[in-house]
């Protein structure tokens, strides 16, 4: 098993997430530790059994601490994070491409005093970057600005959910519309 195999959502005591962007997750050894000393709560757990020699655990997919703890409430410049405030969409021949495909561009390039900031840089295309290089020729189809965690979390809403196990769905998406 793999240390990044089976990861744990960790909640605040009010159960939402301690961050989205990233989204607050653990190690399962991490997870088993908080439980062993009590500061966490097991709120739901995987079919997944690991064993010392005088204990057995489930386990945590979810865990929520037991005592409220204020979270930061800026967004964290990572490269996912830039990406997805994108849509994961170059900016310059707008063209939509997996993540692997895409990289970041300073619209102010770094050699003319550019900064890697919200407000500098943007998603591209390994090709339309250089073509760009450093030069203020092309512009970005939107200019860059900082997103709050609510824009992220409305450009996720629209991504398949394909990295996130569905025991962590109802503490990430509480504040949905519910269907009737």
């Amino acid at each position: 098993m793999y240390q990044s195999d089976y990861p744990a959502l960790l909640l605040n005591a009010d159960f939402r997430p301690m961050s989205l962007f990233p989204l607050s997750l653990v190690s399962w050894q991490e997870a088993v530790s908080e439980v062993v000393r009590q500061r966490v709560a097991v709120v739901a757990e995987y079919d997944r059994i690991v064993r010392s020699p005088s204990r057995e655990v489930r386990l945590p997919s979810v865990i929520a601490l037991m005592r409220y703890r204020r979270s930061r409430r800026q967004v964290g410049f990572t490269r996912y994070n830039v990406f997805l405030r994108d849509r994961f969409t170059c900016q310059y021949c707008l063209l939509r491409l997996p993540a692997s495909r895409l990289t970041f561009d300073h619209v102010l390039p770094r050699a003319l005093g550019g900064t890697t900031t919200w407000s500098n840089v943007v998603t591209a295309c390994g090709p339309c970057n250089g073509r760009k290089g450093a030069s203020l020729a092309m512009l970005p189809a939107t200019l860059p600005r900082e997103p709050t965690a609510r824009d992220l979390l409305r450009v996720r809403r629209t991504l398949p959910d394909r990295h996130l196990h569905r025991t962590w769905l109802d503490y990430l998406y509480w504040d949905v519309e519910l269907e009737a």
